[in-house]
């Protein structure tokens, strides 16, 4: 059975920052891509950042180039989403993501799905 865990969310002021973790278990087939895609009340889902099990390479939304920071622990499954200088409107549940090309991540067409973990960033 595939599992993605997410954990690392919280309350942070703007400013601050946070680290998501995303446990990966169960895969019985490569998937393309990995990451990290948030939902805020009201807002239209947004691809944050993935990661390319290829080659590593990585792509960040426009909104947060420069603040935020994937990574993967391929010995542990596991991926990160280090997010510095956090706004206000970052808030949102951070959910990780596996897909299983670029046109599927485009397209949020995700393969499987976390739980999701709350990020809340106050002003």
């Amino acid at each position: 059975e595939v599992q993605l865990v997410e954990s690392g969310g919280g309350l942070v002021q703007a400013g601050g920052s946070l680290r998501l973790s995303c446990a990966a278990s169960g895969f019985t087939k490569e998937y393309y891509a990995i990451g990290w895609v948030r939902q805020a009340p009201g807002k239209e889902r947004e691809g944050v950042s993935c990661i390319k099990n290829i080659d590593g390479s990585t792509y960040y939304a426009d909104s947060v180039k420069g603040r935020f920071t994937i990574s993967s622990d391929n010995a542990k499954n596991t991926v990160y989403l280090q997010m510095n200088s956090l706004k206000p409107e970052d808030t949102a549940v951070y959910y990780c993501a596996t897909a299983r090309s670029w046109r599927s991540w485009s397209a949020y067409e995700y393969d499987y799905w976390g739980q999701g973990t709350q990020v809340t960033v106050s002003s």
